[in-house]
């Protein structure tokens, strides 16, 4: 009995510490195939980049505030590069185009598994200005090291 109640007190617990815990985000997440998630993310990118960056021509993306951004990851690279205003909000739509990518942004240590097949949508609100490292932390294949991307906030 005591072990119910002790189980009943931590499950309550969990639901405070992710309404009042600074660690947990909330997210919505959706079902989607990579073809949808594609033109939704090259939509923004065609109405909003700014610059291209890297060998590769990285298009550099710096929508209104308000706005939902679009960051997909794929073998071996996150695509496009954000830039945010400091101070205001954005609904940031993730997903993983192949297999299974972590989304850790550094060095806010913000962790999120991209998973093919849903959309993880989550509101960011930048309180620093900087660059900030998009990181995978989900074992990709051989040029895993290489897979960083970047989120500017201005």
């Amino acid at each position: 009995m005591l072990s119910l109640i002790w189980c009943m007190v931590l499950f309550f617990m969990m639901v405070g510490w992710h309404i009042w815990g600074d660690q947990n985000l909330s997210t919505e997440t959706y079902r989607t195939t990579p073809d949808k998630f594609m033109a939704k993310a090259q939509a923004v990118v065609d109405k909003y980049t700014v610059r291209t960056e890297t060998d590769q021509n990285v298009p550099v993306v710096a929508p209104p505030p308000g706005s939902d951004v679009y960051m997909l990851g794929r073998l071996w690279s996150f695509w496009p590069i954000l830039e945010l205003e400091k101070g205001q909000s954005y609904r940031l739509h993730l997903t993983a185009m192949d297999y299974n990518h972590g989304f850790s942004l550094q060095p806010a240590n913000i962790n999120v598994q991209m998973v093919p097949g849903f959309e993880h949508v989550l509101t960011v609100t930048p309180n620093q200005s900087g660059t900030y490292s998009v990181v995978c932390n989900e074992y990709c294949g051989i040029n895993h090291h290489t897979m960083v991307g970047r989120i500017y906030v201005k």
